[in-house]
Order: C-alpha cells, then structure tokens, then sequence
C-alpha cells in the first residue's frame, strides 16, 4: 500500500472518532484561527487537510467560502454531514492530496491547516501549491505538533508517533518549518508555541493503533532515559504532553 493509501485509509476508518475529540474540536488555536478569518472581509478559505473540519466550522461563519480539503473521502464525508447538522451552507468539501491542489492561481484569501502536515509526503511541494493558490497579500497560517529540538527527545517523539500511526512521516521542529517556507517563497514566523497534553488510552483508541503497538510504545516510554520522559512529561500510564505551534507566513 502507498503512503498517500495509508494516510487515505488510516484516517477515513477513524473519521467519527476525530469528529468528537476533544483535542481536536477545541483549542485557542482555532479561535485564533476564526479571529485570523473574521478580519478579512468575504474571505475565500482553504482548509488544507481539514480532517475531521473542526477547523472549517470555527472559520465559517465568518467566511465567504470555506473548502474543506483532503485526502479521505470518509473525513469529507463526516465533515459534510456536521457542516449540514451545523448550518454551515458556505463549507464546500473537496477530495485530494496536498501536493497536488486542483484550485485554479490566486483563489484563496487565506490557506489554513491544522494537525495535518505531519503526514504530508512531500512538504515542499504542498507549500509550492499553497504559495500557488493563495492571492497576493493573501496568508498562511498552520498549526502542528513541533519536533524537539534536541535530537536524543526528538527521536523518541517520532517513534512513538509512527508506532502509534503507521501514515505518520514527520513532527518538523520550528526551524524546520521556517525554512521549507523560506524555500517555497514565503517570509514565516513562529506566533506561538504551547504544550499539549494527551491521555494515553484515547489517544491510541482514537488511531485504532494495534495491541501489539501500544504495547510497543508503553515499553518506549518506561525504558526511555530520565530526562526523554521529564521534558514530555510521562504519567504512569502513558499520558504525556507534546509541543504544538502555530505559524504564519505571507
């Protein structure tokens, strides 16, 4: 199976649980993402990997158009579903992978995703395309889980990601970030970083990870040296806290 597959099949098996997520559907960050929206007047929107859409329905009523886009057609599914529930008419949902957006130059006032990057096969081709659909003046404003700086935290953060989803590639560090989106045209800042705590047996329920993984990742975290489960904060059950940022670029 192809990754872009994987994340496609991954994703759509678990679409309702990300749907009710608490993690997912609320946040400061997106009411800083609606506040981003609200100050452009008839703003046209682009959600890119939009997931479950909780970031589509924060934007939306203050929205011209927002297009709720990505990869698995059951997430779409689900995010039109609420967007009816909700009354959101102006949500638009649209299937495809973010290296490849098919929006015609200049369409978008502002691009946005959130937790999504992290399973993108190519980034600097999706930031080539977001660079190409976006209007002048337009903005770019992303929100991930951020890879530790120090290498001996950041390999055990990958790990256990890959363990717990199969179709995750990578958590980019900030300097990371800034650069892809130096290299794709942009002129990008950091606006906030934030830790994000998670409880251990939703988190692996809500992936379907296998047994024989959750397992995988207990042993990584109770074996790891004292100073990889301080920074990320490991409970006794396995709950742990990840880094989070958001950035813009224009």
């Amino acid at each position: 199976m192809k990754h872009h597959d994987q994340v496609a099949d991954a994703f759509g098996s678990t679409a309702a649980a990300y749907l009710t997520s608490a993690v997912h559907a609320t946040g400061a960050d997106l009411q800083e993402l609606a506040r981003e929206v609200a100050a452009v007047p008839d703003a046209v929107v682009l959600d890119l990997g939009c997931g479950a859409g909780h970031v589509s329905f924060a934007v939306a009523p203050h929205a011209k158009n927002v297009v709720a886009y990505d990869i698995a057609e059951q997430m779409l599914a689900t995010v039109a579903a609420a967007a009816k529930d909700r009354g959101l008419a102006n949500i638009a949902t649209q299937r495809g992978r973010a290296e490849r957006l098919p929006f015609p130059d200049a369409t978008f006032d502002r691009v946005l995703s959130r937790m999504s990057a992290h399973h993108w096969h190519d980034v600097p081709a999706a930031l080539k395309e977001v660079r190409r659909v976006l209007k002048p003046g337009g903005r770019v404003v992303f929100v991930d889980i951020a890879g530790a700086d120090h290498p001996l935290l950041d390999t055990h953060i990958q790990a256990v990601e890959v363990l717990r989803d199969g179709s995750h590639i990578r958590d980019y560090r900030g300097d990371e970030w800034l650069a892809l989106f130096g290299q794709a045209g942009f002129k990008a800042e950091i606006r906030s970083r934030w830790r994000l705590p998670l409880e251990f047996d939703t988190w692996v329920a809500r992936m379907r990870t296998p047994p024989e993984r959750v397992t995988a990742i207990r042993s990584l975290w109770k074996n790891a040296p004292d100073e990889v489960r301080q920074y990320f904060a490991v409970q006794d059950d396995g709950s742990f806290e990840l880094d989070a940022l958001m950035l813009e670029a224009e």
